[in-house]
């Protein structure tokens, strides 16, 4: 996890300017910085802050290498196929730091091989001073986050965060559009004498649901066409294992629910045969009896991890919201709630431990169809679509949230549900098999790991809850809390003239008026290019708030013994 930033065509006195939105994502990346403006980009900055995970002492960029003077690399990422890649085409790396092998690839496959020969995760933006060519691409599922700033006379910028970009909205005045860059394409840009630039091509090279191995890279896998269960356990198995690449101490996130304990579980499991030099840790969060907290205790003991159990109060909440808001960069209402612990908890991980590398669960409920509301899909194909639609927009909520909220505290985030051939694999199975079962969301993946013996069963079969009763007490839910701190600061009237003030996705709530208010404060006027619409379940009647818990079939028990 870095942060990397970039501007190009912005005539004039720039470089204060350019200096300080730059330094507003310093926090991705704490152990260096680097900021350049080369003549031979006229009225271009490039820009890096860097967190040291692989090869300390020769990982810095913009990476240039003696083989490929005139070629730039800015890059925020891991490419888990380096050493595989390196071997095949008989690459001669200057460094040990994996995303070397981008400029290898660029040089010898050309724009169009680089970003489908990638297996990991990544934004990056090459420059090719030679052939005064700029490419951008990111990761299929953007795990890791860009944004693309640009106006219709030929001025470019990039950035791991909006925040770094939007001061040059203000300072400099156009009809600039400022967005996500899309996950799964690359472009190519020329770049003028003037420093201007031109956009040559926008390609999709992945969509979720492609067929595996419509990437290059991905290798014949030693699969049994009649055993989908192992099949499973061997593809999230590997996951799990490419991503142990790190120089740096590597903890999980765990709350006990089924995907967090699957994957700290695999972890705790592939760690043992490396001999880590260190335990591993976990770290759960929640408001005192928790269901989370006491879900999370029963797997670290099963599986022997160094346990932290993080309690935050109601006091805690209403301190660090705002803060929340600012960092995630939306005003998107679930994504918010369930940003709040995986904040504190990341705080929590920064201050007291010297873990810099966390595995969670995400992804698994956009694949395995893990939402309570899959249960009324009117049929497979119904469910199939929506998975599929799930994982396209995963980057703006869930995928935003476990980002935002760690790399607010220079923590990079792992999260092998989103790998690549795992997900390939799962998608191509029958869309039938992948819904609920007798009442049960993600049948299919517990089932699985049924005979494993990787966790306790009551964990394997426990029940999906709602984020805001996972984490809290039985007495008071975080939901409640919320509404209690909201209160206090909006009022009917202001709701009453919310459609007139916010005309896209208009609050309905206080809660809802109140998060778009932080949020217009710090990113003024892009909220329908950030937050395109709110996220929402689907085939429910008569239910305006996302939360799980307002759906008349969700209770939050256990499911016991796969029954």
């Amino acid at each position: 996890m870095c942060g990397i930033w970039a501007l190009f065509g912005l005539e004039g006195d720039t470089l204060a300017c350019a200096c300080e939105n730059f330094s507003k994502i310093t926090h991705r990346g704490p152990d260096a910085f680097n900021i350049e403006y080369d003549q031979r980009i006229k009225n271009g900055y490039i820009g890096f802050h860097r967190l040291s995970i692989v090869d300390g002492l020769s990982g810095m960029q913009p990476m240039r290498l003696c083989s490929y003077p005139e070629i730039f690399l800015l890059c925020n990422g891991e490419i888990y196929n380096y050493k595989q890649l390196g071997e095949e085409k008989d690459y001669k790396y200057d460094t040990k730091c994996d995303v070397e092998a981008i400029i290898h690839l660029y040089a010898n496959a050309g724009a169009e091989n680089v970003a489908r020969s990638l297996d990991g995760v990544f934004a990056f933006c090459l420059m090719d001073l030679k052939k005064k060519r700029i490419l951008i691409a990111r990761d299929p599922y953007g795990v890791r986050p860009l944004f693309i700033l640009k106006d219709g006379k030929g001025r470019l910028g990039i950035c791991s965060e909006t925040k770094g970009l939007i001061g040059i909205t203000e300072k400099f005045p156009s009809d600039w559009e400022l967005k996500p860059f899309t996950p799964g394409f690359y472009q190519e840009y020329e770049l003028t004498e003037e420093g201007k630039v031109n956009l040559l091509r926008s390609v999709q090279y992945h969509k979720p649901g492609d067929k595996p191995g419509f990437t290059t890279f991905i290798p014949s896998v030693d699969l049994d066409s009649k055993d989908v269960s192992g099949n499973i356990r061997k593809l999230l198995t590997g996951a799990v294992k490419k991503r142990l690449m790190s120089e740096r101490r590597i903890g999980c996130f765990l709350s006990g629910g089924l995907d967090s304990s699957l994957i700290a579980a695999l972890f705790a499991a592939e760690a043992k045969k490396l001999n880590l030099p260190y335990k591993l840790q976990s770290f759960a969060i929640g408001m005192g009896d928790s269901p989370d907290i006491r879900a999370a205790k029963q797997v670290a003991e099963f599986i022997g991890t160094e346990h932290h159990e993080i309690i935050f109060t109601e006091e805690d909440v209403e301190q660090v919201l705002d803060q929340v808001i600012y960092q995630i960069e939306t005003f998107d209402i679930t994504t918010i709630r369930a940003s709040i612990g995986m904040y504190i908890l990341s705080k929590y991980v920064k201050t007291n431990t010297d873990t810099t590398v966390v595995f969670s669960g995400e992804g698994a409920d956009e694949l395995a169809q893990g939402y309570i509301y899959f249960k009324k899909a009117p049929n497979a194909e119904a469910a199939h679509e929506e998975s599929l639609r799930l994982l396209k927009d995963i980057y703006l909520y869930d995928g935003l949230r476990a980002d935002r909220t760690t790399s607010a505290y220079s923590l990079e985030l792992r999260v092998p549900f989103l790998d690549l051939q795992f997900t390939n694999y799962f998608l191509s199975l029958d869309p039938s098999t992948r819904q609920p079962q007798n009442g049960i969301e993600k049948h299919l993946l517990r089932s699985a790991f049924m005979d494993s013996d990787l966790l306790p069963k009551n964990i394997l079969w426990r029940h999906k809850e709602a984020f805001s009763d996972g984490v809290t007490s039985a007495k008071k839910s975080l939901f409640e809390i919320i509404q209690d701190i909201v209160d206090k600061h909006v009022n009917e009237s202001e709701l009453q003239e919310a459609k007139n003030v916010y005309p896209h996705c208009t609050p309905s709530t206080k809660e809802a008026f109140y998060y778009r208010k932080v949020f217009e404060k710090h990113f003024p006027n892009r909220g329908k290019s950030l937050t395109p619409y709110f996220w929402m379940p689907k085939w429910i009647d008569g239910i305006s708030d996302p939360s799980a818990r307002f759906i008349s079939y969700y209770a939050a028990e256990d499911v016991k013994n796969g029954i």
